[in-house]
C-alpha cells in the first residue's frame, strides 16, 4: 500500500511541475531555518555534557539585598561561602572553589607568554572531568605556588619536553608545574590555560582582609557535586541557615544563596557582574532568546506549510475525480488521508535535500555574524543531528499535508464524479466567500508584513542608538588598555606625536556595558546605595567634553588609592541622597563615604557636579555616578584624542610605540565609536536575523502568490477570452484578476501594521527608556516593498492571460 502511495504521489508531482517546484522550494527555504535552529540548540545543549557527573553538579549563586532593596542575582559568591559549605553542609559529595582573576605573564627562560586561568582547590578535579595527562589530580593543586597547565599551554612554554616539575616565573615568583591536563573542550563554560592552587591566592592576599569575607562577591565561584539521591530542599535549607547566620553580622547587606544546575549556566537566567568583579564565566544565552528564535523559525516554516496547503486546495478542482475514483473502488477516508500525507512527506524529504544545501551556505554566515557567535557555537554535523533533520522533515511534511488530507478525505464520491468537478467544488461549504485558502493567504502575508516592518523599525532604532547623545564626546577617541603596564612610557611617546591632540587615563571605558562601583552614603546616614564609578585623571573631563555645572575638576594629585579623597558626581547622585535639596552649587564640599571590595569607609569630598550622562548602555536608566581620581594602583586605559589625515599611518605609529614598551601582549586599541557599535552587536545580530527571515518569508509568500495567480488565471482563461471578445480591455482584465489578491493584501496590512506598532511601542521599546518614537515611514516601508513584489507577481501573470488570443482558447468549444 505504501509503495502504491509513493508511486501515485511521484506521478502527481511530475504531472504538476510548477506547483511541485513552488512547494519544494518554499518548504526548503523554510526548513533551512529549522535546520539552523536545530543545530544551534544541539550546540547549546552540548555545553558541559562531557563531565561524568554533570547532572549532579551545581553552582552557588548569590542574591544580594542592600538596604532592603534587591541589587540583583550574581553568578559569583565568596570564598568564605565555599569554606562554610564544606564545613557545615551535609548531604553533598564535594565542594570546589574557583577564583577568577589569574591573568599574568609566564616567563620561562627568555620566553614570555600571557596565561589566563583560575585559582582553584584540589577538589576541582573530583567534581569536573578534566582528564590529567601528567601529575596526580588529588595533590596537583594542594601546595602553594602549584600550577596545572593545559596541554597547549605546556607545549607553548616548554615545547615537546615534559612540563611536570618545571618552574614558571610569574612576577618574580616561581610556580612549580604539578600537572598537565587535556585542553578544555569547546563546549565548556569554564575555559582556562592554567589552574593555580587557591592556597597561593590566599597567601598572596594575606594582607587583604576583604579577600575571604562573606560579602566579597567580586570573582569567586563555588561548585557542588550532589549524590544521586540528594535532597535539594534539605541542602537549600542548610544554605539558608548559613546565610542567616552570616547576615547577622552585616548591618545593611544581606546575601541569599541558591543552587543553579550546571546545565542551566549557559542557557539560563542572566547574572549581573558583581561590584568590580565578574558575571557568569563563559558564554551565556537567555532562554527568551531561544524562544524568540524558535518562534521566528516556526513562523517561517508555517508560512511554507501554508503555501503547500493553499496550492493543494487550489488544485482541488483537478483532483476531485481522482479522489472520487479512489472512493468508488473502496478507499476509505484513512486511505485518502494516507495518500496525501505520503505525498506531502515526499515533498518535504525532497525539500530537505535542498534545505540542507542552503544550510551549508548559511552556516558560516551565521557563525561569522559576531565574535560572540564564533565562541559559542560550531554548528557541525553529527549523526544525531542528521537524524534530527530527517525527523524534522517528516514532521513538516505531516503538518503541511494534514489540512489537504482532511480536506480531500471528506469529498463525496458521487459529487466528485457527477458532471465534472465544478459542482463538487460548489458542494463544499465554506468556500463561497472567505475561503480557507484566502484566510491562509491573509495570515501568511500578515506574518510577512510583521517581519519586514519589525526589521525596518529595528534598524532605525539601532541607528538612533549608535547616534544617541551620551552626554559626552566620543569622536576620534582611541582607547588603549595597558594590559598591566604602567602608562607613563607610552604617554611620553604619544605626546611627541603631532596627530595626538589630547590624552587622559581611566580605569574603564564607560557606556559600552563595563561597570565598576561600590556603595556610598551621605555623611553619617545609614542609607547607602550602589554607585557606579570610574577612576580618571585631571584631563579626562575636558578630553571627553563632560559638562560641569558646579565646582571644578580634580585639584589634588594623589599617588595611592587611599589618598584619593576627591569625587565628582552627577545630578542623579544628588537626587539619590538628597544632598542640599539637589542644589549642585551647595553640594560642593559635602562629604560622602565610599566602600567597595578594596576599601571600607573612605571619606571623600564632592569637588564637582557634572551633568547626567550615560555611564551604562542606552537601555539602562541614568543612575548615580561618581568619578574618582586615577592612581598608579589602578589598571589603566589610555584615552587618546586623534586628529589625522592618514589614520592608518597614525595607528601604525602608535602600535610601534606600544611594541617598544611591550613585546609580549598584542596591541589592543579601539575607537570609542567602534566600541559602542560592538557593545550593541546583539541588537545588530538580531536585526540581521529578523531581516534575513523577512527575506525568506517574502520569498516564500511571493512563490505562493505566484502559484495561486498562475492557477487562477489558468482556470479563468475561457472567462478572460469571452470578456475580451465582448470588448474588455487589458487593463480591465488585469484589474479583474488582481482585485481579489490586492484585497487580501490590504486586509493583511490592516492587521499587521497596528499589531507591529503596538508590539514594538508598548512591549519592546518599553525596555529602552530613551528610545525615539516609531515613525509612519518605518511602518509603511515594509508594506510598500511587499506590495511592489506582489504587484509584479500578479501583474506578470495577469498581463500574460490578458494578452492571450481568444480564438486559440475558444476554438475547441
Amino acid at each position: 500500500m505504501i509503495g502504491s502511495y509513493i508511486k501515485t504521489s511521484g506521478r502527481n508531482l511530475m504531472r504538476n511541475k510548477l506547483f511541485s517546484f513552488i512547494n519544494i522550494a518554499g518548504l526548503a527555504i523554510g526548513m533551512s531555518v529549522g535546520l539552523l535552529l536545530i543545530a544551534f540548540i544541539f550546540d547549546l545543549r552540548s555545553y558541559d555534557r562531557f563531565h561524568e557527573h554533570g547532572g549532579r553538579i551545581y553552582r552557588i549563586t548569590s542574591v544580594l539585598t542592600k538596604n532592603r532593596e534587591q541589587s540583583g542575582k550574581f553568578a559569583t559568591t565568596s570564598v568564605k561561602t565555599g569554606k562554610l559549605i564544606r564545613e557545615k553542609v551535609t548531604g553533598i559529595e564535594d565542594v570546589a572553589i574557583l577564583h577568577n582573576d589569574f591573568s599574568q605573564d609566564a616567563k620561562v627562560g627568555d620566553h614570555i607568554l600571557p596565561i589566563k586561568g583560575f585559582w582553584a582547590d584540589p577538589s576541582l578535579f573530583r567534581i569536573f572531568t578534566f582528564p590529567m595527562l601528567e601529575g596526580n589530580p588529588d595533590t596537583a593543586l594542594k601546595e602553594p605556588f602549584s600550577i596545572v597547565l593545559t596541554e597547549t599551554a605546556a607545549k607553548k612554554l616548554f615545547g615537546n619536553q615534559s612540563a611536570l616539575g618545571k618552574s614558571i616565573n610569574f612576577n618574580a615568583l616561581y610556580y612549580r608545574v604539578t600537572g598537565v591536563v587535556k585542553d578544555v573542550p569547546f563546549f565548556s563554560h569554564l575555559t582556562f590555560e592554567a589552574l593555580v592552587s587557591l592556597s597561593t591566592a590566599e597567601q598572596l592576599n594575606r594582607s587583604n582582609h576583604n579577600f575571604d569575607t562573606w560579602t566579597n562577591l567580586s570573582s569567586s565561584y563555588v561548585y557542588l557535586r550532589l549524590p544521586p539521591s540528594a535532597d535539594r530542599t534539605a541542602i537549600q535549607s542548610q544554605l539558608d541557615a548559613i546565610a542567616r547566620t552570616e547576615n547577622l553580622a552585616e548591618e545593611n547587606t544581606k546575601i541569599q544563596l541558591e543552587l543553579l544546575p550546571l546545565y542551566q549556566i549557559v542557557v539560563g537566567e542572566n547574572h549581573r557582574p558583581s561590584e568590580g568583579g565578574s558575571g557568569s564565566v563563559g558564554p551565556h544565552l537567555p532562554p527568551v532568546v531561544l524562544w524568540i528564535l524558535g518562534g521566528l523559525a516556526f513562523v517561517v516554516i508555517v508560512s511554507a506549510c501554508f503555501n503547500y496547503t493553499n496550492l493543494s486546495i487550489a488544485r482541488a478542482l483537478r483532483r476531485f475525480k481522482e479522489v472520487g475514483l479512489r472512493k468508488a473502488i473502496g478507499a476509505g477516508k484513512s486511505q485518502v488521508q494516507q495518500q496525501f500525507l505520503v505525498e506531502a512527506i515526499l515533498i518535504s524529504l525532497a525539500s530537505l535535500l535542498l534545505s540542507f544545501c542552503i544550510f551549508l551556505v548559511l552556516r558560516p554566515l551565521l557563525i561569522n555574524l559576531a565574535p560572540e557567535m564564533q565562541r559559542m557555537v560550531k554548528l557541525e554535523l553529527t549523526p544525531s543531528r542528521i537524524a534530527a533533520f530527517i525527523v524534522f522533515a517528516v514532521i513538516v511534511g505531516v503538518i503541511a499535508g494534514l489540512m489537504p488530507a482532511l480536506f480531500f478525505s471528506k469529498v463525496s464520491a458521487i459529487n466528485a464524479l457527477r458532471n465534472g468537478s465544478a459542482p463538487a467544488h460548489r458542494s463544499l461549504k465554506g468556500f463561497k466567500y472567505l475561503t480557507l485558502r484566502r484566510a491562509l493567504m491573509v495570515v501568511q502575508y500578515t506574518l510577512t508584513l510583521i517581519f519586514i516592518t519589525t526589521t525596518a523599525i529595528g534598524y532605525v532604532q539601532y541607528k538612533n542608538i549608535l547616534a544617541f547623545d551620551l552626554g559626552f564626546n566620543t569622536e576620534n577617541i582611541l582607547n588603549i588598555p595597558m594590559q598591566g603596564n604602567q602608562p607613563d612610557a607610552l604617554l611620553k611617546a604619544l605626546r611627541e606625536m603631532p596627530e595626538v591632540t589630547g590624552l587622559s587615563r581611566s580605569l574603564i571605558v564607560t557606556s559600552i556595558g563595563n561597570a565598576w562601583g561600590g556603595f556610598m552614603k551621605y555623611k553619617d546616614s545609614r542609607d547607602s546605595a550602589l554607585v557606579l564609578t570610574n577612576n580618571v585623571d585631571e584631563t579626562y573631563l575636558p578630553l571627553h567634553e563632560y559638562q560641569l555645572i558646579a565646582g571644578g575638576n580634580f585639584r589634588a594629585r594623589p599617588t595611592t588609592a587611599s589618598a584619593a579623597t576627591e569625587v565628582i558626581v552627577n545630578q542623579q547622585f544628588l537626587k539619590r541622597f538628597n544632598i542640599r535639596a539637589n542644589d549642585p552649587a551647595k553640594a560642593i564640599g559635602e562629604q560622602i563615604t565610599f566602600s567597595n571590595f578594596r576599601t571600607n569607609g573612605r571619606k571623600m569630598t564632592i569637588v564637582g557636579v557634572m551633568k547626567d550622562f550615560h555611564y551604562g548602555k542606552v537601555e539602562n536608566r541614568i543612575g548615580p555616578v561618581a568619578l574618582m581620581f586615577w592612581t598608579p594602583e589602578d589598571q589603566a586605559t589610555l584615552n587618546v584624542k586623534i586628529k589625522s589625515t592618514d589614520l592608518r599611518a597614525t595607528l601604525a605609529r602608535i602600535e610601534s610605540a606600544w611594541k617598544a614598551i611591550d613585546r609580549v601582549h598584542p596591541f589592543q586599541a579601539q575607537f570609542f565609536d567602534e566600541a559602542i557599535e560592538e557593545a550593541y552587536s546583539e541588537f545588530s545580530i538580531l536585526i540581521k536575523i529578523i531581516g534575513f527571515l523577512s527575506i525568506l518569508a517574502i520569498s516564500i509568500a511571493s512563490m505562493g502568490l505566484f502559484g495561486m495567480v498562475s492557477f487562477t488565471t489558468e482556470t479563468r482563461l475561457k472567462e478572460i477570452s469571452i470578456r475580451k471578445v465582448m470588448g474588455a480591455s487589458a487593463s480591465n482584465l488585469v484589474y479583474l484578476l488582481s482585485r481579489g489578491f490586492l484585497v487580501l493584501l490590504s486586509i493583511s496590512a490592516l492587521i499587521a501594521l497596528p499589531v507591529t506598532y503596538l508590539f514594538i511601542e508598548k512591549v519592546v521599546l518599553t525596555n529602552f527608556p530613551y528610545h525615539t518614537p516609531v515613525q509612519i515611514a518605518e511602518l509603511f516601508a515594509g508594506l510598500l516593498v511587499v506590495l511592489l513584489i506582489a504587484v509584479l507577481m500578479i501583474g506578470s501573470q495577469t498581463m500574460k492571460a490578458a494578452k492571450s488570443n481568444p480564438a486559440e482558447v475558444l476554438k475547441n468549444d
